[in-house]
């Protein structure tokens, strides 16, 4: 009997400090062990944007572990899906790979209450991107 892989998955941005690194936490909480999730960034920042940190933490799902990495043409071409959000030409095209573009503001520079509805898209996005993959989303409540 053969095993089935996992679905993986390749959030990108510029600064990998905030809405990817938002997904990549969502991902992780509502896929478990059903998918795996990587984030990168062409620009890392030094480290993960504080508000989008304690946005996070308001809904229990906690990024501090989290480092801001680049990308790398490996990461890119493990993942079945690429999700990139505003990081333009800088973001890696590689044949055979499904892309999607998520259009999302930039917490960099907002307040945890402006970061909060992009948070909030990002869950909702994530939760989307799930199903579209049938995995099926794991919820604490």
């Amino acid at each position: 009997m053969s095993e089935v892989s996992r679905p993986t998955v390749l959030f990108l941005c510029t600064h990998n400090a905030g809405r990817s690194q938002m997904a990549l936490g969502f991902f992780n909480r509502l896929a478990g062990d059903q998918a795996a999730a990587y984030s990168g960034g062409s620009e890392p920042a030094d480290r993960i944007n504080p508000a989008a940190v304690e946005a996070m933490a308001e809904v229990d799902i906690d990024i501090t572990a989290e480092q801001p990495k680049r990308w790398t043409d490996e990461m890119v071409r493990s993942a079945d899906v690429v999700v990139t959000m505003g990081c333009g030409d800088a973001c890696p095209v590689f044949p055979g790979r499904r892309y999607e573009e998520w259009i999302l503001p930039d917490p960099a520079g907002r307040t945890v209450d402006e970061v909060r509805p992009i948070r909030d898209e990002i869950e909702k996005r994530v939760r989307q991107l799930l199903d579209e993959l049938n995995v099926k989303a794991m919820d604490a409540t």
